[in-house]
């Protein structure tokens, strides 16, 4: 049940206070409806590309060092958000083994929301839901600029949490969509997806696909979500006209890269690090910012094309960014003020 209190002042001299929002709450103030994270990232990314952000780059913590799992880590994201005009951090842990070994979702996270005059944290938020639709709708928001209007089939690689998560969101803002062409290496994922989405949409044609290629083949809107730490996705594969959205940044070629029509990162700096794809081509001198398209925000500002004609193949390299965490949250958490929503809790 959700918990309900009634209103107060986040801070006071007195007995601050912040507003702990657990996930039951970030449902009930509007955590999983796609629009809201749409309409929060078009902002926020706007204003990420006119200067009225704050975003240092993030740091990986990770404990076992090179010899761990790429997905073995846990990232600080820290951002201020010139619009709406808050302050915060995700703080998000990662490992590889967590659905198995321990029965848990492998990804958990908090964001802390702080008060920009004071600094003081109004907000505590339980943050891998918010995490897992703010990248769903960071995809949502792209395939506005770059995929081929009217799209009908999509391809996702990877039926897990993320994955889920991007097609649900991917279907509820495009009714045009009527395939969904999924595989994963565990086919009791790819079945138990096909099986909720199947009850959720029941127009949608979900067609299982044997391999990684006949599901990428198919796919107007390409979406790669898993655990990769090396790339299997060559440009061959890719149809002319496809959007790919890469979203677990280590799934696709060098080849893509370089043959795309137009490579679209969310941030540069974010991106070329941490020996990811495109960090690697820069090392090599065969990708620099120049070669890059544009930045996300660049295209939704109206200062650099989207699509351009029906044949063009784009790639998104979305890194992730703590302004679209920050901003996705303080929506969550100023409807949730409004609807009087989570427990309050004393600092002192």
């Amino acid at each position: 049940m959700t918990s309900t209190h009634a209103a107060a002042p986040d801070t006071g001299t007195a007995s601050p206070r912040m507003l702990y929002l657990n996930r039951r709450d970030v449902v009930a103030a509007g955590g999983t409806d796609p629009e809201l994270y749409v309409t929060a990232l078009r902002t926020a990314l706007v204003a990420h590309t006119r200067g009225r952000t704050v975003q240092p780059l993030k740091p990986y913590l990770r404990a076992n060092g090179k010899q761990g799992h790429i997905a073995d880590r846990i990232i600080a994201m820290p951002a201020h958000v010139g619009e709406p005009g808050i302050s915060g951090v995700k703080w998000i842990g990662s490992k590889h083994d967590n659905p198995t070994t321990r029965g848990l979702e492998r990804a958990s996270a908090v964001i802390v929301l702080n008060d920009p005059d004071s600094n003081y944290p109004i907000a505590l938020l339980e943050g891998s839901l918010i995490s897992a639709w703010r990248t769903a709708a960071v995809t949502c928001l792209a395939a506005e600029y770059f995929a081929r209007p009217g799209f009908t089939d999509v391809a996702l690689i990877g039926c897990g949490v993320i994955g889920s998560t991007q097609l649900r969101a991917l279907t509820r803002c495009y009714p045009n969509i009527t395939t969904a062409h999924i595989f994963d290496t565990a086919p009791e994922a790819a079945q138990a997806l096909a099986d909720r989405i199947s009850e959720e949409r029941p127009g949608l044609k979900v067609a299982i696909a044997e391999s990684a290629e006949e599901a990428v083949r198919a796919g107007e809107v390409v979406m790669p979500c898993t655990l990769a730490d090396r790339p299997y996705i060559p440009f061959s594969w890719l149809s002319r006209g496809t959007f790919l959205a890469n979203v677990s940044i280590m799934d696709v070629h060098k080849d893509v890269f370089l043959n795309a029509d137009k490579v679209v990162v969310d941030d540069w700096e974010q991106s070329n690090r941490e020996k990811k794809i495109i960090n690697q081509l820069v090392l090599a001198g065969t990708f620099s910012r120049e070669r890059l398209h544009a930045e996300l925000g660049d295209v939704i500002a109206g200062n650099r094309p989207g699509r351009e004609n029906a044949d063009e193949i784009i790639l998104l390299n979305p890194m992730g960014m703590a302004v679209e965490d920050i901003a996705c949250a303080a929506e969550i958490h100023r409807r949730a003020r409004e609807r009087e929503i989570g427990t309050w809790l004393d600092l002192y």
